[in-house]
């Protein structure tokens, strides 16, 4: 069985998975605060798939931070957004989360996949 959410990174400029970005993901707080849940890094296929344990996801806001700066920093491209957060409310514990990437320098989107 696989995490209750996954994520999977696409550099559309170079048309490839982002391989090796670094990705966390947090749980907001009642305090406002974020509470880091795991952090990991793309494989060479761009995806994240081991975030959480198997199992249903709480419901609650979550945060998924990737760092983008490094990741393009790397390839001696230049980094205009240094990180993307995605902020999403899981409301249906049961149900399978994931949350693509598309980037490229100088621009993403994201979308809750299947």
């Amino acid at each position: 069985m696989t995490s209750p959410l996954t994520s999977h990174v696409l550099d559309t400029a170079l048309g490839k998975p982002a391989q090796g970005l670094a990705v966390a993901l947090s749980r907001l707080q009642g305090d406002g605060s974020f509470e880091l849940l795991a952090e990991r890094r793309t494989g060479a296929d761009g995806r994240v798939s081991d975030l959480l344990p198997a199992g249903a996801l709480d419901a609650g806001t979550y945060r998924l931070r990737f760092e983008t700066a490094a990741y393009f920093a790397a390839s001696g491209r230049p980094v205009f957004y240094p990180f993307v957060e995605i902020v999403f409310v899981v409301t249906a514990p049961g149900e399978h989360y994931h949350v693509p990437l598309l980037l490229s320098p100088f621009g993403y989107s994201t979308y809750r996949g299947s």
